[in-house]
């Protein structure tokens, strides 16, 4: 468990069961092996946080060198470490994604968060909660399916025991719309979807009535939507890559107005790459090497949009 509370209390009416189930060997057998090494992380005393600035953490107060050596050895269990960066103490958490570039890209556009409460769909470990909260924002609820992302947050709240962050085990289609979000954040996960309609109208009615969503995702600069047969960039869940004008009338017509484009820019090796926390195969291997404005299957390399919306 967490330092902090490891639910948010208000919340009464999700499925706060199902989730906590979902840590267990039963449902992944790496969960022991990531439970020991966030149990096995030692006590420390930490100062002042830091979520303003692009790599997320703090400093420690204390720490001898073999307990530094032993923080390290368990936050590299938790391979890979795909959003990010994270700075605890003199460890440098280099993360697959530049999250910070992403969310310089962003934060200009969401403004002043003071006192928000925000719902991150696809959080990953939760590294852009960590910026919300750095930008004001009162409360951030990340949600994510993949288990070990889940016990990455864990193992950075034993550090930065933060009250009002959470990362929890759980898909949108899950969620009930009793409670609403004045910010409902989905990067990253529209193009895996079946429906994206489907995805877009479940961000709308967790929204609150004046709130906002951020749509980021992989788009074509097309007349028409991409819909891959095979593989896009390496990956199989890829339902849809949408053009411009598809994702504005998406949102459109699940209700969002005042569609404002934020931002579209190439993916890069420099912003996606393979590090010594994430040793996969990443994006370089993903494009064509002698076309990198083309992935190996011959479709146009990514590109992404951000998009806010405002209900």
């Amino acid at each position: 468990m967490t330092h902090a509370n490891d639910w948010p209390p208000w919340l009464t009416d999700w499925p706060e069961a199902e989730a906590r189930q979902r840590f267990s060997a039963e449902k992944h057998g790496d969960y022991p092996r990531w439970q020991a090494a966030v149990d096995a992380m030692p006590t420390l005393d930490t100062d002042a946080l830091k979520l303003s600035q692009g790599a997320v953490g703090c400093n420690f107060t204390n720490a001898s060198p073999e307990q530094i050596e032993q923080v390290e050895h368990c936050l590299q269990a938790l391979h890979p470490w795909r959003k990010g960066p994270f700075q605890l103490g003199p460890i440098h958490i280099d993360t697959e994604w530049h999250s910070d570039w992403k969310w310089d890209r962003l934060a200009p556009a969401m403004g002043t968060l003071d006192g928000q409460r925000i719902l991150d769909i696809g959080c990953g470990n939760g590294y852009f909660g960590w910026r919300m909260l750095g930008a004001g924002a009162d409360a951030v609820v990340g949600i994510d399916p993949t288990l070990v992302f889940c016990m990455q947050h864990r193992a950075v709240q034993r550090l930065l025991d933060h009250p009002n962050h959470w990362v929890l085990p759980l898909g949108v289609e899950e969620i009930p719309a009793s409670h609403r979000f004045d910010w409902v954040l989905s990067m990253g996960v529209l193009y895996h979807r079946k429906d994206p309609r489907e995805h877009i109208e479940q961000m709308y009615a967790l929204t609150e009535d004046g709130g906002r969503c951020v749509m980021e995702t992989l788009v074509v600069d097309a007349a028409e939507s991409l819909y891959p047969q095979g593989r896009y960039a390496r990956m199989r869940n890829i339902g849809v890559i949408p053009n411009l004008a598809d994702l504005r009338q998406w949102m459109a017509d699940a209700g969002y107005q005042r569609i404002e484009l934020v931002d579209l820019s190439p993916t890069t090796t420099e912003e996606q790459r393979s590090t010594p926390w994430m040793r996969f195969e990443s994006l370089d291997k993903s494009l064509d090497s002698q076309n990198t404005s083309l992935t190996v299957e011959g479709l146009p390399a990514p590109l992404r949009a951000m998009l806010i919306g405002r209900r």
